[in-house]
């Protein structure tokens, strides 16, 4: 409601995703924005569908011409695929190709890598660059530091929807636009302090669920972080799927606190004292219109609940206890979770499995999309909790998130444990060998 757009030195009036395409802005959403039922081709030429004769869709065309985008961005598949099959990653690249359709002069990447893999990463910084040759200019919001120093040629700070300053890239370093950014440095040292390990709570011993993973053993003991971390395809989120009843195994065996049990659904799962915060909190974790205390208290409310009333009195303590234990910014339990910060609707998520008192707590992909000083927020909550006893796996694709929180690392390769590492003897190099299928002496 306030001040102006200007392109090529011109005001120009943007109210409409229509009016914004016009003018030749085009927005390659952080949430995918695609019709699932659809092929790709048609998501990528949506709303311009190529015609013919009486206006039938000259499908020839179309297939042809989307089917040269996606080669052009190394897609291992084709513009007849429905999207629905495709996986989280190659929807962002159909997302991407949409964009190419048009002659634009502005691109605004909004968090693109966030399901991409590290060779997808590749692509897309190509293609930015490409533009960037091509005179197109490039607007990249990213909470990812190394991306950013990667391909900006200036940044742009905004903190609280506020702007804070805009920085010459060459002339700054990470430090400078993290404290722009929090209005502090961080102090991302690990805590070398060794862990005080409990009794083994979970041990899973040689389970499959082919082709996703196969012959998967590990333990988890009490008060220990176990981080997994691999490619996206890797197996990692099946395998926590798997441990949470979304997924049932073909073989092997699950033990808890030494004793076999059966995982059949997330109500199982949940008697056991075993949660799972999703690496999709606003699709899988959260419902989004709903307030900030129901969705915390929404595994309880059966529990809560006397008669045909749910106690409200009840449902308002534990979100209390909560909000303040991890710090949750909300103005009070009536705020629409939907509005929330994503480092705040993370808080929300982990409160809810919290307040159901789990043993063992599995965090999948815990600060994606999350700015920076969120996403160290996260990190030593999750030492704290496994300071206070609970067994923590950390399902992450961020290396220095996984090297820093931590005990042990388990190196995912093409659904396959490739090497188990303490957080003592890791290195980067050794990770990276270990998830690009590559076995060394000290693996054998």
């Amino acid at each position: 409601n306030e001040g102006q757009i200007i392109i090529a030195g011109q005001p120009v009036r943007m109210t409409t995703p229509i009016e914004a395409k016009a003018q030749g802005v085009v927005l390659i959403h952080q949430e995918l924005s695609l019709v699932p039922e659809m092929s790709a081709a048609e998501n990528i030429y949506l709303g311009e569908l190529p015609r013919k004769g009486l206006g039938w869709v000259d499908w020839r065309t179309l297939y042809k011409n989307s089917n040269a985008i996606l080669e052009r961005l190394n897609c291992n598949f084709r513009g007849e695929a429905t999207v629905v099959n495709l996986s989280i990653a190659n929807q962002q690249m159909v997302e991407i190709a949409r964009a190419l359709t048009v002659d634009a002069r502005v691109v605004v990447f909004d968090e693109p890598t966030a399901s991409l893999t590290d060779a997808e990463k590749v692509v897309l910084f190509d293609i930015i660059k490409d533009l960037k040759a091509r005179n197109v200019g490039i607007v990249y919001i990213s909470h990812r530091m190394d991306e950013i120093f990667t391909l900006s040629d200036r940044i742009t700070v905004l903190r609280d929807g506020s702007y804070r300053g805009t920085l010459t890239t060459a002339d700054t370093n990470e430090d400078e636009v993290t404290r722009l950014m929090i209005g502090r440095s961080l102090d991302l040292s690990r805590d070398t302090a060794p862990p005080k390990l409990g009794e083994t709570v979970l041990d899973v011993r040689d389970l499959s669920c082919a082709p996703l993973f196969e012959d998967i053993s590990f333990s988890v003991r009490a008060g220990e972080v176990v981080g997994f971390y691999g490619l996206v395809g890797a197996g990692r989120t099946e395998i926590a799927e798997t441990l949470f009843g979304l997924r049932t195994a073909e073989q092997g065996e699950i033990l808890v606190d030494g004793v076999p049990v059966q995982i059949g659904s997330p109500q199982d799962a949940i008697s056991l004292g075993i949660s799972l915060v999703p690496e999709n909190r606003k699709e899988q974790g959260l419902v989004l219109s709903m307030n900030c205390r129901d969705n915390m208290t929404l595994p309880q409310v059966q529990k809560l609940t006397s008669g045909p009333f749910v106690s409200s009195g009840a449902e308002n303590e534990i979100f209390d206890k909560y909000r303040d234990k991890l710090e949750i910014k909300t103005p009070s339990w009536r705020q629409i979770v939907g509005v929330l910060s994503g480092g705040n609707q993370q808080k929300i998520v982990i409160g809810k499995w919290l307040s159901m008192k789990p043993r063992v707590l599995i965090v999948d992909e815990p600060t994606r999309g999350i700015d920076v000083g969120s996403k160290a927020e996260i990190h030593t909550l999750l030492r704290e909790l496994a300071a206070q006893g609970y067994a923590v796996i950390v399902i992450s694709s961020e290396m220095p998130e996984v090297l820093r929180v931590s005990d042990r690392i388990v190196a995912m390769y093409s659904g396959r444990i490739m090497r188990e590492f303490t957080a003592d003897e890791v290195t980067e190099d050794s990770l990276v060998q270990a998830i690009s299928g590559i076995k060394t002496a000290d693996a054998a």
